[in-house]
């Protein structure tokens, strides 16, 4: 590989054509010069290709479509095609001339060729790349249609028919926003249509994956034929001999409409009524498993299951749908399925209640009662499956519907606290345990104080049977989950925890002293949380006494952290537990930031892992490995890792409290903070990082305000600009109204002089195009209220996009006002510019 590495661009590019070439080299030798030869193309085109002389150049081209004519091998010819289309991707210029027009001779040579392969290679090409004909597409328009309906019409030869359809659904695509072009090729439909249903018996789903990827991004081209594309998903989604995989595929094309054209979905409830049932068959596809009452470590969901896939189907499609239309088509079948013999049904059923909630929260709102005195009863069920699915649905209410919940039900919390206590099923009592956190974190402490008593008994006669259990059998499920139970309870309780707190403390630090196995990580975290969150709760006097231990063994710990390994989940919870501990400690905690900085910047500086990935190199990486991807179209994805974002996030709204907590305490370390946080403005990877940088530049310039007049006027100069461009280019309407409301604190902070004539002149620019940008979302819903599929959830849709438009301009409005404050008449000439717009607001 370094020797590779070491070879310069033009000469890889002949070395790799010489090895594709050579056909006594070893099938795989080629293939690898192959996919070395297209990664090259793609990722250093402009540092190789153009340092090339004309006649290299052209000798390139003419070899590659040469070899595709002469190469027996199928995999290989597809490799082939893959350079060519990348070289042709990469040689249409910025007017869209594609400077290689051998290759448009080449398609349409091959695509009515008697040579099979040919014709595979041609339609593997423009799939590849539909932009092909560059701005000539208008004018080969009629031929590219003839094309991709004669092979779709080829009957002897189904991979010409599946690769056509392919092409056809990329080449729609591509060509999302070009609505006549999506009109003139709608009857190209019912032929890719035939090719999903013909290529899932021949176990190939590529041809479905292409309609989910329509569904997702241009459902109106289904539009012409909706029913017989929503029909064939319901018979694949039905059919048990194909594969889960292929069945979740097609459910996903009818789950995908019901978020990307909930409208058009609407118009056909016979479907909707026949998709239902499905998902629940789905959710009922369970395994029986005899170590399930008792595994001590939570396996991660499994994703590929049909159980999963059901479930998570349900929630979307409630969501997408809502629940005027979703409720009263699942309620029957949901209340059979609680009545049925065979647990697989009782527990399918509890848990398609967990998953509609959110969807259809203002209808089931009514009906609550009756739902919740019916879903109790199954914490009574002889199965443990169903207990659980009971806890599942009781936490996931608690939270739906907060606190209103909390305000019908406070009675109803003790059959949880009987459910924990079913020492036979650990699984059962982790799910309780959890159950009572959704519960309790929403609760006024009005409502908790009354059963306070019974709950701390039996949570401390659990975690004492439990810590017993850990020390003779080494069991931690449980444990772990009535630490966080106890730390929720606190939280609520505040003050009236204080008598508790020499109940649960010893206990709790002794296992925060002894936990140090590899295995109890997780516990050890928790149980942190814990300490912290009731050090808070019950305030500064009551948890002096235990203060010192707390911090020592916090210190010891934190010591430690570079030894942690990167994925130890105590670091997230000790990032946490300092913040907490400074909210106690006031100023006293000064002593305490050079130990803790260290670690915390180094959290909240991870970089996360990116790449621009074309789809087959995407295919060998999964999401398994915390990928997650972004398809950016032509074939292209954007990966990023997400390891580690979390914690950055959690690191970021630390250093937020510090600052908040310890103002001038913390100067010594603003200047270091301020140059991390800065950059992370154009960070669009994780919304709460985005949210924590903006809220902590007022605090920060409070916090350097000590330094002096000169210091502080630096450390806004750094921040100034960021601040304004992001204010111009943040997408996230909830990020943008954040970071546009810390610039209008700063501004109140630094008071006049502090933003020059270029500053002034950016923020009218961005200011202006916010108003505009205002008026310009106002047509697009009046356009939107007379498309065909209008209907009252669209209303209310767009009446929810209304609000945050209207919000963002409070947010203006915040900028100006500061601007004026500081200012004063001396603005008057500078916001006369924008004065028009906001007249027309009145």
């Amino acid at each position: 590989q370094e020797t590779y590495e070491n070879i310069p661009g033009q000469s890889k590019i002949t070395f790799l054509l010489q090895a594709i070439r050579n056909t006594a080299a070893a099938e795989e030798a080629r293939q690898m010069a192959a996919i070395l030869l297209r990664r090259l193309l793609s990722s250093a085109f402009e540092e190789v290709y153009p340092a090339l002389s004309p006649d290299d150049q052209t000798s390139i081209k003419s070899g590659l479509l040469l070899i595709i004519q002469l190469e027996t091998q199928s995999s290989m010819r597809k490799k082939i095609c893959d350079i060519v289309a990348e070289l042709a991707r990469n040689l249409i210029d910025e007017d869209g001339n594609n400077q290689w027009p051998e290759v448009l001779k080449f398609l349409f040579d091959s695509v009515s060729s008697q040579n099979v392969g040919l014709r595979e290679a041609a339609l593997h090409i423009f799939w590849n790349f539909p932009g092909i004909f560059g701005n000539q597409q208008q004018h080969y328009l009629e031929v590219i249609k003839r094309m991709l309906v004669q092979c779709m019409q080829d009957q002897e030869n189904p991979s010409i028919r599946t690769l056509s359809a392919r092409a056809a659904a990329a080449f729609v695509l591509a060509n999302e926003h070009n609505l006549p072009l999506l009109k003139h090729f709608a009857d190209l439909l019912p032929g890719i249509l035939q090719a999903v249903n013909d290529s899932c018996y021949q176990n190939d789903d590529s041809v479905l994956k292409s309609l989910v990827e329509i569904a997702d991004s241009v459902p109106k081209y289904l539009r012409p034929h909706l029913e017989p594309t929503l029909q064939l998903s319901l018979k694949l989604c039905a059919d048990t001999s194909l594969s889960n995989m292929q069945r979740q595929l097609a459910l996903e094309v009818i789950v995908t409409l019901s978020e990307t054209a909930a409208a058009m979905l609407r118009r056909h409830t016979n479907i909707v009524a026949q998709a239902i049932p499905q998902m629940l068959a789905m959710m009922v596809d369970l395994e029986e498993d005899e170590d399930w009452a008792n595994a001590d470590e939570l396996e991660d969901d499994d994703y590929d299951s049909n159980a999963v896939a059901g479930e998570s189907a349900l929630d979307r499609m409630a969501c997408g749908l809502g629940g005027k239309l979703v409720l009263p088509m699942i309620k029957e079948h949901i209340m059979q399925m609680l009545q049925n013999p065979d647990w697989k049904y009782r527990h399918a059923g509890l848990m398609a209640l967990s998953a509609i909630g959110e969807g259809c929260h203002q209808q089931m709102e009514g009906i609550l009662n009756e739902i919740v005195n019916f879903v109790l009863l199954f914490l009574q069920d002889p199965h443990p499956r169903v207990r659980y699915a009971a806890c599942n649905a009781i936490g996931q209410m608690a939270t739906d519907f907060a606190p209103g919940f909390q305000k019908k039900f406070h009675e109803k919390a003790s059959t949880l606290l009987q459910t924990m206590e079913d020492q036979g099923n650990q699984r059962v009592q982790a799910h309780a345990a959890a159950a009572l956190v959704n519960f309790t974190e929403d609760c006024l402490k009005s409502l908790l104080v009354p059963y306070l008593d019974n709950l701390v008994k039996h949570l401390h006669s659990t975690m004492v049977i439990k810590l017993q259990e850990l020390i003779q059998k080494g069991t931690k499920l449980v444990l772990e989950q009535v630490v966080t139970s106890i730390a929720s309870v606190a939280d609520t309780a505040e003050e009236k925890f204080v008598p508790y707190y020499d109940l649960f403390m010893p206990s709790l630090k002794h296992i925060v002293e002894n936990a140090v196995q590899k295995e109890l990580r997780l516990l050890r975290g928790k149980t942190i949380e814990c300490i912290s969150l009731i050090g808070l709760a019950v305030g500064k006097e009551k948890f002096m006494q235990d203060a010192s231990d707390v911090m020592q063994l916090l210190l010891k710990t934190q010591t430690d952290v570079s030894d942690l390994e990167d994925d130890d989940p105590q670091i997230s919870y000790m990032i946490s537990a300092w913040a907490r501990m400074c909210k106690i400690l006031g100023k006293e905690f000064q002593q305490y930031l050079p130990v803790v900085m260290g670690p915390l910047m180094k959290t909240a500086s991870i970089k996360p892992e990116v790449a621009l990935l074309d789809t087959q190199d995407m295919e060998n990486m999964s999401d398994d490995d915390g990928w997650e991807f972004v398809n950016l179209g032509d074939q292209q994805s954007f990966g990023i890792k997400t390891a580690g974002l979390e914690e950055k996030a959690t690191a970021c709204q630390m250093l937020v409290c510090y600052a908040k907590e310890l103002k001038e305490g913390f100067v010594e370390y603003t200047e270091q903070v301020v140059k991390l946080m800065v950059p992370l403005l154009k960070f669009y990877f994780h919304d709460d990082i985005l949210l924590m940088k903006s809220t902590s530049m007022p605090l920060l310039l409070e916090c350097a305000r000590v330094r002096g007049p000169e210091y502080l006027t630096q450390m806004w100069h750094f921040m100034c600009d960021a601040l304004i461009k992001a204010i111009g280019t943040e997408p996230d309407s909830d990020v943008l109204s954040e970071i546009m409301h810390s610039f209008a604190k700063c501004i109140e902070v630094m008071g006049d002089g502090c933003l020059n004539n270029e500053h002034f002149e950016e923020l009218g620019g961005i200011l202006k195009g916010k108003l505009e940008e205002h008026f310009k979302n106002q047509e697009l819903r009046q356009v939107k209220r007379q498309d065909e599929d209008y209907d009252e959830q669209v209303e209310e849709s767009l009446q929810d996009e209304d609000d945050s438009d209207v919000y963002i301009l409070t947010k203006v409005s915040d900028i100006l006002h500061s601007i004026f404050s500081s200012y004063k008449e001396k603005v008057l000439p500078w916001f006369e510019r924008l004065l028009p717009l906001i007249v027309n607001l009145i």
